[in-house]
């Protein structure tokens, strides 16, 4: 929808009272439609719906993000600018004239976060300077770069471009240093957002009721579980050394800083031949993703990402399979802790989860999804759990040719996620501290310390990054449940395939399609 591309969202405090006000109305206008009959797929559509509605208010109401957290105010410039950039859904000047109205808007928004933010964990507040400071380049020069030939021959709008990029990006620049020396100094909020509100996240966002005692048994148990399995396929490789010294010699071979694009988009074409020879899951089309560096303004806790248009575009086809590169001001030391997540075996299964047959696949069946909801609203377990699924499922297939690295490689991206689970319960309900989680990373999941402390972090604001093993492991049961009930007719395609057609609903709902009228366990 491109009716608002002029507009960059309003976190004034009297916007986010109306934000509020208009959740609840919406909520209420919800209840009333659910009182007539409705037919099932209405029915989980509007269940879908009431936790979206219920997630959003627990955000601005109890949790109170946007008066605790600076993160949202910084990233959103970047973000909101370069999505108008990046996609030929127009010709240039018009989208130019969009990029100079959101640059504008950008000193209000930002002096909105000096205004609402108060007290933040110091965590929040050294992510946001992180972001603030890769924002302002980009604000500046490279849309200043992208503009001016856009512009054309018009100098009016390249005045209007000059002039409003240079104010966003002073703006950004005198966030980053109020972020750095005003705010710092007074962080000392606590990130936890205690049990309850962790066990409502956990309902509203992917209607999963399950104790947190029993959760953090499971994320535990499967995270032993992986953990033998890991120690097991190490011996394998060199015999007699501990784990981590034989990760390190596999992260040893890894791209250097220039070479991390090409290298990942080399990979990209034998994993989706995997995919067609296999008959793993049905391709709905032949556009190729675009590999890129991930952008200055979204940097901060993200090592890869894949970034889609939305289900209604209908000109731009434009995807970016996003990794990250290391930062320009970390010492040698903490570069090659970062390039070394990217060894080859490690890209390969990274690869697998951002875009075969993982998020890029998925999205490509968003145009199939049924309803208006399942375009617009997805849920981290069925997203994050379907690409974290597909590692694993794409060795169990027999990608990689039984290559003990490709499988190590596969175990240390598991391990990673089953460290998240269980450090987000401990850190958020249980008082586990940053470095005690970043330990755990180290210890149990064999991450080299630079990797612990960013997990670790990220555990602050990203409370429930559990969803990627707690996912993957619902569709396993989903998988199992679902070849029992279909017995010789079950083929493995025919579940990716159904499963994809869905959207991304919360895993609850889904198995009421798959499998109607069988109550059975989630786990």
């Amino acid at each position: 929808f491109h009716e608002f591309d002029s507009k960059l969202e309003n976190y004034s405090a009297g916007a986010i009272r109306a934000r509020i006000a208009l959740l609840s109305e919406e909520l209420l206008r919800l209840n009333e439609l659910r009182q007539r009959p409705l037919g099932p797929q209405e029915e989980i559509d509007a269940a879908f719906l009431e936790g979206d509605l219920r997630s959003e208010l627990l955000n601005l109401e109890t949790l109170r993000t946007l008066h605790r957290n600076p993160m949202p105010y910084v990233s959103l410039p970047g973000s909101a600018v370069d999505a108008l950039i990046k996609r030929n859904f127009a010709p240039p000047a018009e989208r130019l004239r969009s990029v100079v109205a959101r640059l504008r808007a950008v000193p209000a928004l930002l002096e909105a976060m000096r205004a609402n933010v108060q007290d933040p964990p110091k965590e929040y507040t050294e992510f946001a300077i992180r972001l603030a400071t890769g924002s302002v380049s980009f604000l500046g020069d490279a849309v200043r770069s992208w503009g001016m030939q856009a512009a054309g021959e018009d100098p009016a709008l390249r005045r209007e471009l000059d002039e409003a990029s240079a104010q966003a990006a002073r703006a950004m620049s005198e966030a980053a240093a109020w972020l750095k020396e005003d705010l710092l100094p007074r962080s000392r909020g606590s990130f936890a957002i205690g049990a309850g509100n962790f066990s409502r996240k956990l309902l509203y966002d992917e209607l999963i009721d399950i104790p947190l005692d029993r959760l953090l048994a499971i994320g535990e148990a499967n995270l032993e579980k992986d953990r033998q399995a890991f120690l097991a396929t190490a011996a394998r490789i060199a015999p007699g050394k501990p784990p981590a010294e034989v990760m390190r010699l596999i992260s040893a071979d890894h791209p250097s800083e220039m070479e991390l694009v090409e290298a990942a988009r080399r990979q990209l074409e034998s994993i989706r031949q995997f995919l067609v020879e296999r008959r793993i899951a049905a391709i709905p089309s032949e556009v190729r993703p675009i590999v890129a560096l991930t952008p200055p303004y979204a940097r901060a806790g993200a090592f890869a990402m894949m970034e889609t248009p939305g289900a209604y575009e209908t000109k731009a086809t434009e995807a970016f399979y996003y990794v990250t590169p290391p930062e320009p001001g970390w010492s040698a030391q903490q570069k090659e802790e970062h390039l070394r997540l990217f060894n080859r075996p490690v890209m390969e299964v990274i690869s697998i989860h951002e875009v075969w047959p993982g998020h890029y696949l998925q999205f490509l069946y968003a145009r199939q999804f049924p309803t208006k909801t399942r375009k617009l609203l997805y849920s981290g377990t069925n997203v994050e759990g379907w690409a974290h699924y597909a590692e694993q499922m794409m060795i169990e297939e027999g990608y990689g040719g039984g290559d003990p690295r490709i499988r190590l490689a596969q175990l240390s991206e598991a391990l990673l996620r089953d460290c998240r689970f269980v450090a987000g319960i401990r850190m958020h309900a249980q008082g586990m501290t940053v470095e005690e989680a970043a330990r755990l990373f180290m210890e149990k999941g064999f991450c080299e310390r630079a990797v612990a402390l960013e997990e670790a972090r990220r555990g602050t604001y990203d409370p429930t990054y559990l969803v990627y093993s707690l996912g993957k492991l619902m569709i396993y049961k989903l998988r199992d449940d679902l070849r029992q009930t279909q017995g010789s007719s079950y083929t493995l395609e025919n579940f990716h395939n159904a499963f994809l057609r869905q959207g991304g609903l919360p895993l609850p709902l889904l198995r009421k399609i798959l499998l109607p009228g069988r109550n059975l366990p989630l786990l």
